[in-house]
This record gives structure tokens, sequence and C-alpha cells, in this order.
């Protein structure tokens, strides 16, 4: 009888923790990575010179795919500015990148966004 009752007990403690657990890690963490948390920032609403790929200047006329290329590859910026002072760009290259410039953001570079040389070919097709 005195092992029935402990067993009983120790079931009755085994059930009762699961029946009355506090909610498990993953339902009350934020769900966000590096990436994503940067999207919330003035990466989502600007082009970031240090960390979007190619495809993302096509929306500006005249950049796509050769002065975006050229862009991309002479990163990273410490500021927008530095774009203007990329050696080798034409006046009219220039002229576009200073006519653009508050489109564009500059934050630090984010390895989740730049390794394997996605920036030039993201696989996007």
């Amino acid at each position: 009888m005195k092992n029935l009752f402990r067993v009983c007990a120790i079931l009755l403690v085994l059930l009762g923790g699961l029946w009355f657990s506090s909610p498990s890690y993953a339902a009350i963490t934020s769900r966000m990575n590096e990436a994503d948390a940067k999207l919330a920032t003035e990466y989502g609403q600007k082009i970031d010179l240090n960390n979007s790929h190619i495809r993302e200047f096509r929306e500006l006329r005249g950049f796509y795919p050769t002065l975006a290329g050229v862009i991309i590859k002479n990163a990273p910026y410490d500021d927008v500015n530095d774009v203007l002072k990329i050696a080798g760009l034409t006046e009219t290259q220039k002229e576009r990148l200073q006519a653009n410039l508050d489109k564009f953001t500059v934050t630090e570079p984010s390895k989740e966004l730049i390794e394997g040389d996605d920036r030039i070919n993201p696989g996007v097709y």
C-alpha cells in the first residue's frame, strides 16, 4: 500500500508539473534574427551602401548594374558621402550619386547580408 501511495504521489507531482508549467521559452521570445532586426531600422527604408545587394539599386535610374556594382565593390563605407570619393567615377555617375544621397544609408556590414558574394548575386531569379 505504501508503494502504491508513493507511485501515485510521484505521478501526481510529475503530471502536476507538466500541467502547471510556465510557457515555453520559444513562445515568449522574439523570433527576430539580426537581419530581420536590421529591417526595422533605416536599413529597411533606404539602400544600405554596406549591406544591400545589387538588385536593390534597380529602383534608381542609371545605377543598375554598372554603378551599383562599383558601389558594392568599393564598400564598406563610413559615411554616405564616402561613395562620392570612389576613384574612376564619371561626372554623370557622380551627379547621379549626389542627386540620390538621400536614398542611401550606411550601417555596419552584417555578415548575414554580405557573406559569400551574395551582394552581387543574391540568387533571386
